[in-house]
Formats: structure tokens, sequence, C-alpha cells
């Protein structure tokens, strides 16, 4: 964004919105009735102008007390951001950063933006005054390391402020370091109002269950590099955005940096225009990288976390979700990296890979968050497991294959309703997967020609494989993944060989 632009954006948000100054009202109203060191909370959606809002505070606290402000945030970008944001609403601040070694000239400032660690650096160092402190003003406060700072500023009024008031270590609840919750505006009514842009939610059944839960909670980069580094992940990105999004604008995130290199490949492979940043790319490719996203009508990016917070592209027209979370926080701030409402952009598009809409609901469904901030381990537990999900599933099979198989009249099969049969007829479970293998079997050779076409066919199956065992598992009860797993690659092996024995008979039939 240049200066220029910059200036004019940041010129008209400080003209504040009715429900931003309805706000701003609320919070003053505690700050100026409560206790001196209040811990208050605040939830306002992504896009909603939070930075504006808190601006706006710090300039009327400063006008109205004889007290000093620090602003606390956890990215380097977001500290830049937020400088330039106060300075806007004529705020004189100083940026706190791992440069500045010595404040000689703090008493010039009436508020300091900070990063966490280099703060409590320099108040270790006794290089920063804050006995005359008075407001602190934390930025996604559902971070858990600016705990360590509260001691510091155990005098103070506290001010986080959030999107999502969960916090990101369940160990740690928000509750216990905030007293109140104050619920800004609802998505659906910024939408209504035209604040944000709609979004058109399209998903597509993924089966996790080989994903593995690390000690944060969320599902491991190693497993879910294996799971959407895979051909059929691959194939099913690329099949969801030649459908939903071919042409647009569009941010992919990934869990892992090896699958979103593997979609950097798939994409240029097949001729679209992409690029890959994460945390490794170097600031000047970077800088460059965001440049080209900003000025090409149909960029495609591919990223791994660095994009989440701090980043704001308003042209972004899809927002494709590779990967599955189980960070309510996560999913809302991917999501809101394509909400910006622009002249020409009402509406934005989200591609679901992870089952997450099925797990958290759809980005602009109401949420409790009042319930959410008292009781976020009972929230957390009445989220669906995997398994639930996937239990529901029903495969599919998408048109363009369909037309592979033209020539087969019955390609589904309703695994449960074969279970129920076997049972009541007493014969064994496995009979079902063998009637599975010769109908899959059957549709391979009768829309092919050739033996090694009939095998190239059946690995388009693989959803459809994937569904019918999952199924029969879910009917079996106490299956365990390794099983599953090894009943699919079984599966595949015995499909191989009932292709080439059926291929025979219809051979011998011909002659």
């Amino acid at each position: 964004m240049s200066k220029k632009e910059l200036l004019a954006e940041i010129e008209d948000k400080k003209e504040l919105y009715s429900y931003q100054k309805g706000d701003i009202d609320k919070i003053f109203e505690r700050l100026d009735n409560g206790p001196h060191n209040y811990h208050l909370l605040y939830q306002l959606p992504t896009g909603g102008g939070k930075t504006v809002i808190f601006s706006e505070i710090t300039r009327r606290y400063l006008e109205q007390h004889n007290k000093k402000v620090v602003v606390l945030t956890h990215r380097i970008e977001l500290c830049k951001q937020t400088s330039k944001m106060l300075k806007a609403f004529d705020v004189k601040n100083k940026i706190i950063n791992s440069a500045i070694k010595e404040l000689p000239d703090q008493e010039e400032y009436s508020c300091f933006v900070a990063m966490i660690e280099t703060l409590k650096n320099r108040l270790n160092d006794d290089k920063l005054e804050i006995q005359d402190v008075g407001l602190v003003i934390i930025d996604e406060a559902h971070f858990n390391s600016f705990r360590k700072l509260f001691s510091a500023f155990e005098n103070a009024f506290i001010l986080g402020v959030t999107a999502t008031p969960l916090s990101s270590n369940i160990k740690l609840p928000m509750y216990e370091n905030y007293s109140e919750l104050i619920v800004g505006d609802t998505i659906q009514n910024l939408i209504d109002k035209g604040f944000l842009a709609k979004a058109t939610t399209y998903s597509y059944d993924v089966g996790l269950t080989s994903l593995k839960v690390g000690i944060n909670g969320d599902y491991t980069v190693k497993s879910s590099d294996d799971l959407y580094s895979n051909m059929v992940m691959q194939e099913k990105l690329l099949h969801a955005y030649s459908e939903k999004s071919l042409g647009k604008k569009t941010l992919i995130f990934n869990n892992g940096i090896n699958t979103s290199l593997h979609v950097y490949e798939s994409f240029m492979h097949a001729g679209y225009n992409i690029r890959h940043l994460d945390n490794t790319t170097s600031a000047e490719d970077r800088k460059d990288i965001l440049h080209w996203f900003k000025k090409t009508p149909d960029a495609i990016l591919t990223s791994v976390g660095i994009l989440t917070t701090g980043f704001d592209e308003p042209t972004v027209e899809t927002i494709i979700l590779n990967r599955a979370t189980k960070s309510l926080t996560l999913y809302f701030q991917m999501i809101g990296r394509g909400s910006r409402r622009l002249p020409h952009k009402d509406e934005f598009n989200v591609i679901d890979l992870g089952n997450n809409a099925l797990r958290f609901g759809l980005w602009n469904n109401p949420v409790d968050w009042q319930h959410i901030f008292k009781s976020p381990e009972y929230y957390l537990e009445s989220l669906r497991d995997d398994a639930d999900i996937e239990s529901n599933f029903k495969y599919v099979m998408p048109d363009e294959l369909r037309k592979k198989f033209s020539k087969s009249v019955d390609i589904s099969m309703d695994i449960q309703e074969e279970f129920k049969f076997t049972v009541k007829n007493n014969l064994k479970a496995k009979t079902i997967i063998e009637k599975s293998l010769e109908q899959h079997a059957t549709m391979c050779v009768e829309n092919t020609e050739e033996l090694i076409d009939a095998r190239k066919l059946s690995k388009e199956l693989n959803d459809d494989i994937e569904y019918r065992i999952r199924q029969y598992c879910i009917c079996l009860g106490n299956v365990t993944k390794n099983y599953r797993s090894w009943l699919i690659e079984d599966y595949t092996l015995k499909l191989t060989i009932a292709i080439g024995r059926i291929y025979r008979i219809k051979i011998m039939n011909e002659l």
C-alpha cells in the first residue's frame, strides 16, 4: 500500500461508525467508574475496526487523564500498523522494538507501542518508567504471552481486545485474567450494515482420522503434511479451485511448509499464477510477493501461518482452508482475511477442505461469546469430533468423474444397509467388502478397453473407497485407525486383482 493510499484509508477510518462509538462509550463507562486496575476484555469481529476503536480510546483517555498508555502487540507488523493509526488520531507515540535499547526521550511521549518480549526486556533493564502508565491496551488478547506482564502493570487499567475471547491455551482461561467481557457487533450485523463482505462457503468432505493432535491442542504439522501433501488431496484442492475460484484472487492457508510447497508445484504444473510464502521467506521477498499479490487480479498465494494476523489485502476474493484446525480463533482469523468490503466487492468465497465449518459452524453464524468466555472448557468439549463429523458424510461422485463411468448404471452402495442385511442373514461382515470390490472392479472394466486403462481408472475411486471403508468401520464399531488404514490398502490391492480377473472374463466372453 502506497503512502497516499494509507493516508486516505486512515482518514476514512477516523470517521467512527455508530457501533464503534457505542462500544467506546461502554468501555469508558468502565474506565470512568470502575476500579483503576480493572481488567476488561472487548470482542469485535475481524474487520470491525478494533485498531480504530482502541486508537480513539487512547486519544480520549490521554485527553482526560494525566497518565500514559502502553499498547502491546505480538508481531512487529502490528506494532507499525498500530503506531500509524495512533498518529492518525493525533496520538504521539513511540515504538519500542529490539533496536531501541535506551529510552532517554520517553518523557516526550504519552503513548508507547511495544511487542511483549521487547517490553519485558526493557522493564527488566529498568529502561522504561511505568509508574505513570494508567492504561494498557492488549491487541490480540487471546494470546497467553501477554499474561507475563500483567504483574508489571498491577496499578493500571488493562483493556484486552480480540475477535475471539477464547484463550490459545485451554489451561489458562481468559476469565482468570479479565473480570468482564464486552461483546461488540456480530459478523452478520456487520454484513447487513455493509461493513463486511458476505461469505459463501463450499465444504468438501475430507477424512481427517489420520491427523494427530499435538500438545497445543491442534493438529500436528507432521500429520497434516502427510495428509494434505498426498496426490488425492492435491487433486481435490485443484478441483475445488477450478470449480469455485477459477480466475479469482485466492489466498490458500496450509498447516505445513511441505504442504504449501506441494500446492505451489501442483498449481504451477496446472498453469496457474501462484506464489508461495512462509516464515522462512526473506523480508525483501515477502514484500515483493505481497506487492505482486495485490497487483495481480488472478493471483494465488499459498501460505503457512504468517498471514493470519497483521495482513490486510481487501482484494482477496477467495479463502481456501487447505487444512483442518481445532482453533476457533484461527478459523475466524483465516476467513477474516477475505471479509474486507470494497465498492466492487461485497461477497467472497470460502473453500473448506478441513471440515472446519462442520466443526465450528459457518463464519457468520451467531456465537455466544459470553458463554465461551465464562465456560471455555464446556464449549471445547461440545465441539463435534472428527469421527462424528465423518459419520454423516455421504459420498456423491462428482459430475466430471461420473462421465468416466457413464457405461455403469449402478455406481453406489449403501454400506449400512448392506451391514444390516449381513446381520439379518447371519453372513460374515467381509462379504460387504467383497461385494463392493466386485462393483468397483466391474465399473472400471466396463468403462475402458484395455486392462492398463481399467487399473488407471480405479485410482479415481479413492474418495469412494475411503468413504465406504469409513462407513464399514462405523458399522463394525471400535475400529482402530491402523486397522482402517490397513483396510484401505488391502482394498486397493484386491481391487487391482479383481479388475484383472473381470477383464480376463470379459476377453474370454468376447472370443
